[in-house]
């Protein structure tokens, strides 16, 4: 197994910087999210855009949602074929069709 490689101090302190201000922005993200302020359909925009929230994974995003728990997030998700571990940036464009109606949002396919 190989090892990690070796960091000066300055680039680890760098590393978790960015760490931090990336936990940062998807928790205002879920924030946003769960106070009705960002819709689905706006976060599937980001996604495209911003590194940080394309890598937020659906599960976490969906347990964000208003009405939606951990329960209902998992069914959903089998439901419209969706793996435990999948990130937003790699949703499938019928994925992201069968969401956003599910939110009520416009299909981001007619954009």
């Amino acid at each position: 197994m190989s090892q990690p490689p070796t960091l000066s101090s300055e680039q680890r302190q760098e590393a978790l910087n960015q760490a931090a201000i990336a936990r940062r922005v998807r928790a205002d993200t879920k924030d946003e999210l769960k106070r009705g302020s960002l819709s689905f359909n706006d976060l599937l925009d980001l996604a495209k855009h911003d590194e940080m929230i394309g890598k937020m994974k659906v599960l976490s995003v969906l347990e964000s949602m208003p009405g939606l728990g951990k329960v209902k997030s998992r069914r959903l998700m089998a439901e419209i074929g969706i793996a435990s571990n999948r990130r937003l940036r790699g949703l499938g464009e019928t994925q992201k069709v069968l969401l956003c109606e599910f939110f009520g949002s416009v299909n981001p396919a007619s954009e």
